[in-house]
Order: C-alpha cells, then sequence, then structure tokens
C-alpha cells in the first residue's frame, strides 16, 4: 500500500505544471495552474508495469497557501504484480493533497484493498507522507478472510498491514468445539 500511495505523490510531483502564464494576480490563486479531464497512467519500474493511476478531474493550485492538488471527481489506483494481478488498490470519492504538510485526504466512499486481501472502508482517511502513517477518527470497516472488524478510529503504517482500531467491534467465527 505503501508504494501505491508513494506512486501517486511521485507522479503528482512529476506532472505539476508551474508555469500557466507570465503575469500573475491575486486571483490567480482561484485558478488551477493544471486542469485536466478523464487522466489515466500507467507507471512502469524496469519496462514493467507497476501501477495504474485513473481521475475523472486532476487539479493542481500552485500559487494558493498552501498550494495543493485536487481531484474532485475521484481517484482510483492499483497496484500491480509482475502478471498484472492487482496487488493492492485505494479509491476515493474526491482527494486532496496538501503539498507543503505532505498530508493526503481521501474523502467519500475510501475502499483500499492490502496486499493480504484485507478491504479497508471508511467515509474519511489521511496520509501522511512525512510520517509515514493512515489514519482516520471516522468508522472504519475491515473485511479480512474469516472475520469483519468495525471501529471508530484507526491507525496504521502505509502499507496498511499493522493497524490499530479505536473502539473495535467485530464479527469472528467461533469453532463450536
Amino acid at each position: 500500500m505503501a508504494s501505491i500511495l508513494g506512486v501517486l505523490a511521485m507522479f503528482l510531483l512529476a506532472c505539476s505544471d508551474k508555469s500557466i502564464g507570465s503575469e500573475e494576480t491575486e486571483s490567480r490563486q482561484e485558478i488551477a495552474a493544471l486542469w485536466t479531464d478523464s487522466v489515466t497512467t500507467l507507471i512502469s519500474d524496469s519496462g514493467i508495469t507497476r501501477y495504474r493511476i485513473s481521475s475523472p478531474q486532476w487539479l493542481v493550485y500552485d500559487k494558493t497557501d498552501p498550494p495543493y492538488q485536487e481531484f474532485p471527481k475521484g481517484v482510483y489506483l492499483e497496484q500491480f504484480d509482475i502478471n498484472l494481478t492487482v496487488q493492492a488498490s485505494l479509491e476515493a470519492d474526491y482527494a486532496h493533497y496538501d503539498e507543503n504538510r505532505q498530508i493526503w485526504m481521501l474523502r467519500g466512499n475510501v475502499h483500499a484493498l492490502n496486499r493480504k486481501g484485507e478491504q479497508f472502508d471508511t467515509p474519511l482517511l489521511f496520509w501522511n507522507q512525512k510520517t509515514h502513517r493512515v489514519y482516520s477518527d471516522t468508522t472504519i470497516h475491515i473485511t479480512r478472510e474469516k472475520s469483519i472488524i468495525y471501529g471508530v478510529g484507526f491507525d496504521s503504517n502505509e502499507e496498511m498491514s499493522q493497524y490499530t482500531i479505536l473502539n473495535p467491534t467485530g464479527v469472528f467465527p467461533i469453532n463450536e468445539d
């Protein structure tokens, strides 16, 4: 999962277009320097496709304080193995990236699938690139192979493989023997 989030960060930094014109005005802060519709990109490593990032709309505001990037119509990411099988994915109805703080906010039907096959569902998720933490203070629903965990509050590493659920409840199989 860290790889998928890291690739999104590299993609955004590599694709930013900081030169929209020669004159800047105060209203320039309200205008996106980059406005892209129907973005889909594949990212490869050593000639092997590793990631796909898709979004209906991507906006870059480089003159605001702080500068930010926005995916107002959602974002979808996939990480592939060598056979192009999806290993991990991340999806949200809306995404916002604060460039100075290096914090992602994913909002609205956030779904993440880690490499272990665990499905994370929450209405709000944050990823701090500086601390390498993924967290939320809202409801979280984790579907595992043999159990379902519910809670309010969540903290995890970037891979979403080691996590803590605050106020947990769940449905677990019970061996009647």
